[in-house]
Parts: C-alpha cells; sequence; structure tokens
C-alpha cells in the first residue's frame, strides 16, 4: 500500500491488506496440514469478525476466553469454540456452553465446581484443565504466565495420578511472540513433568505465542517439532492456537498531525490518535513501533517525539529521525497496528476512535466501521 492509497480511508483508521492476510493463512494452513495439528485463531489478539469470512477458507476454529468471544465465534465465526478463562460463573456458564465445543478450567476447583452442568445438558462440550509448566522464556512479566504467584494453571504436584473422569485435555500457555526453538524447550520440559498423565488425554493445546509468521522463524523446525511430538503420542490430537501470527504485519494505523509543539528542545508531533488509547501494547511491553518512511532514533535531519492526543502526560514516543520536516495535517502511518490494537483500545477522554477498515485484493478500499459520538456515550452508561 502507497501513502497516496491511504487518503481513500477515514483519519485516522486501521487498514488491513487482505492479500498480506491471505498470506500469513496460506503459511499457517500448511504448517498445520504437514504437521498434521490443528490451528485455531485466538480472539484475545484479533477479532475483527467482518475477516471472518477469508479466515474460514483456511482454518475451522477459533478461541474465545470470555462469553462475548465464545459467542462471537459461534454466531460470526460459524463454529463453537476452544474457550478457556481464569474463572467462570454460574450466571455466564450456560452461555458459555452453549457457544463452545471445549472448555477449559483455569483449576481443578473449577473443574468440580461446573463439569456436573456439563454432563447434565448432555452438551457433548470436551473438557480440558490449563496446566503450568512452570517454565517460561517471557521476559516481559507482564506477559509471562508463568511468574511466580500466576493465577495461571495447575503445577503437578496438584494433579492425581488418576485424572478426574471427564477431564479429556491438557491446556499449556507460556510464550509470547516466540520462535521454535522455544516450543522446542517448552515440550521437553512439558514432557517431562506432564507426559505421565499423556495416555489419560485426548488433545493437548499449546496455547499461543507461535510466531510462525514472523520472518525470521523456522517453519520447518517447527514442522519436524510438530510431527516428531505427534510420532511420540500419536493418539493426542495437538492444537496451537496463535493470535499474532494470523495477522503479523498485514496492516497499520493511519493518523495525521493535528499540531507541532517545542519543549526545551524536543519537538513533538501531535496526532490525531492515542498510544494509550490505540496502541496500548506500545506503552504496556514496552515497544517502539516502526513508523513509514522514519527511522528510530535521534540520528537524522529532522527529529521528533510523537505524542498522542489524550490528557495522559505519557502518551507519547519517540525519538523518530524524518527526511524532511513535518508538516501539520501529513499522514503519519504506523506499521503492524492490527494485532492487539482493536481489541485492546479503549476511548479514554471520549476521542475519536480510528475507523477499521480493509484494502481487498482487488484493490478496493473496504470501510467495516466508522466510530462516533454514540459509541462513547453508549459505553458510558
Amino acid at each position: 500500500m502507497t501513502d497516496k492509497d491511504f487518503t481513500l480511508f477515514p483519519s485516522p483508521c486501521y487498514i488491513m491488506e487482505e492479500g498480506l492476510l491471505r498470506k500469513n493463512l496460506a503459511l499457517i494452513k500448511s504448517v498445520a496440514d504437514r504437521a498434521g495439528v490443528e490451528i485455531i485463531l485466538a480472539f484475545k489478539s484479533f477479532a475483527m469478525w467482518r475477516s471472518f469470512p477469508i479466515f474460514r477458507e483456511y482454518i475451522n476454529h477459533s478461541t474465545a476466553s470470555s462469553v462475548y468471544e465464545a459467542r462471537l465465534a459461534l454466531e460470526e465465526f460459524g463454529s463453537k469454540a476452544h474457550t478457556y478463562s481464569p474463572a467462570y460463573t454460574e450466571a455466564e456458564f450456560p452461555e458459555i456452553m452453549r457457544c463452545s465445543s471445549h472448555v477449559t478450567f483455569n483449576s481443578l476447583s473449577q473443574f468440580h465446581r461446573f463439569y456436573p452442568a456439563v454432563t447434565a445438558e448432555g452438551s457433548g462440550i470436551s473438557c480440558g484443565i490449563r496446566i503450568n509448566p512452570e517454565y517460561s522464556e517471557v521476559e516481559t512479566e507482564l506477559y509471562n504466565p508463568c511468574a511466580p504467584g500466576t493465577r495461571f494453571g495447575v503445577m503437578t504436584d496438584q494433579l492425581p495420578e488418576k485424572l478426574p473422569a471427564g477431564i479429556e485435555g491438557f491446556h499449556c500457555h507460556c510464550h509470547c511472540e516466540s520462535s521454535s526453538y522455544e516450543l522446542e524447550r517448552t515440550l521437553e520440559h512439558l514432557e517431562g513433568k506432564f507426559s505421565r498423565w499423556f495416555s489419560q488425554i485426548k488433545w493437548l493445546n499449546l496455547g499461543g505465542g507461535h510466531l510462525m509468521t514472523r520472518k525470521d522463524y523456522d517453519v520447518e523446525h517447527l514442522v519436524r517439532l510438530l510431527k516428531g511430538f505427534k510420532e511420540r503420542y500419536p493418539h493426542l490430537q495437538i492444537i496451537l492456537e496463535p493470535g499474532s501470527a494470523f495477522t503479523w504485519q498485514t496492516g497499520v494505523l493511519s493518523s495525521e498531525i493535528v499540531d507541532i509543539v517545542e519543549n526545551r528542545g524536543i519537538r513533538t508531533a501531535i496526532l490525531n490518535v492515542s498510544f494509550t488509547c490505540h496502541m496500548p501494547d506500545c506503552l504496556e511491553m514496552p515497544y517502539q513501533p516502526a513508523v513509514r518512511g522514519a527511522e528510530m532514533g535521534d540520528a537524522g535531519p529532522y527529529v521528533y517525539r510523537l505524542g498522542g492526543n489524550s490528557c495522559l502526560s505519557g502518551d507519547y514516543m519517540g525519538l523518530w529521525s524524518f527526511d524532511h520536516e513535518l508538516q501539520i495535517g501529513e499522514r503519519i502511518v504506523f506499521e503492524d497496528m492490527i494485532h492487539y490494537t482493536t481489541v485492546k483500545t479503549n476511548m479514554f477522554n471520549g476521542i475519536h476512535h480510528p475507523a477499521i477498515a480493509m484494502w481487498t485484493k482487488e484493490g478496493k478500499s473496504e470501510v467495516f466501521k466508522q466510530f462516533s459520538y454514540e459509541d462513547y456515550r453508549g459505553r458510558m452508561s
């Protein structure tokens, strides 16, 4: 997508490219087919439901972590969800069952509390338990599900030698934008701790964080790794549920400059988007996103900090070097802003929310959603 194309969309706007999405989907389907595993979409990273018909050409299922996500799976993705939540409630569990083919419980107490409802309904739901492998290479603690004191999953010393009747699967998640080599080390750890229960289960969900569409990811190693695991445990259905891998580098957030201010030698280009509202991972991870036409750092002739338009003092990032002096009204394009953006955005300060759109494979600009005052007002009460 070239810069001139952005005028075809509202500003600001999240813009996904269908061609790039299909490229990722084709790679993921190839891995699933060759390795003999199932790879499903995790809504926690991406839930732009108007694009689901494209996904359904390549995959069959999705994973949910809440009632709303489970309902989205059934009603918009067109198949029941593989659902996991840290805790279910009596009020929501009937709807969870209606919308789910698989339900994973975070603790044995949750399983014992809700499994009778599963059997009473004759739902045919396959139930599992989340296990904690006590191993993770995720460095950012905010995203590390195996950090000391974690609330996620059951340890080996909490599992009885004979699993409770009704537990048909294990769910394990301990990756974040990880490589196949991290998965290899995880599987070694997982087998060492939990393989004695593998004969009692039917499926093993290896969670998300498998960034197989990243340019430097060793896809062939992943396929060999999964095939080898399947050979050791041929009775197990292996499931992966990445989020970012599906929509990695498939689109941008297009914004524009509304003002330029200077303080103590630091020039800030204030945009019509917000880091805290529209790019929250930039502040949470934290990481500095790529900006089209700019280089990170202060080595260039025209250096700017980019500032959001909220009242949060820390709603800025930088520095970026440009090859020209920026002007009010100029477009600023943030790369790779499709995963973990629209699902995590908020309307803090009542700031105008970016539109959501797609650049179709036919070269058409298709706007899925534009937000208004009524969207903000409706969320407040």
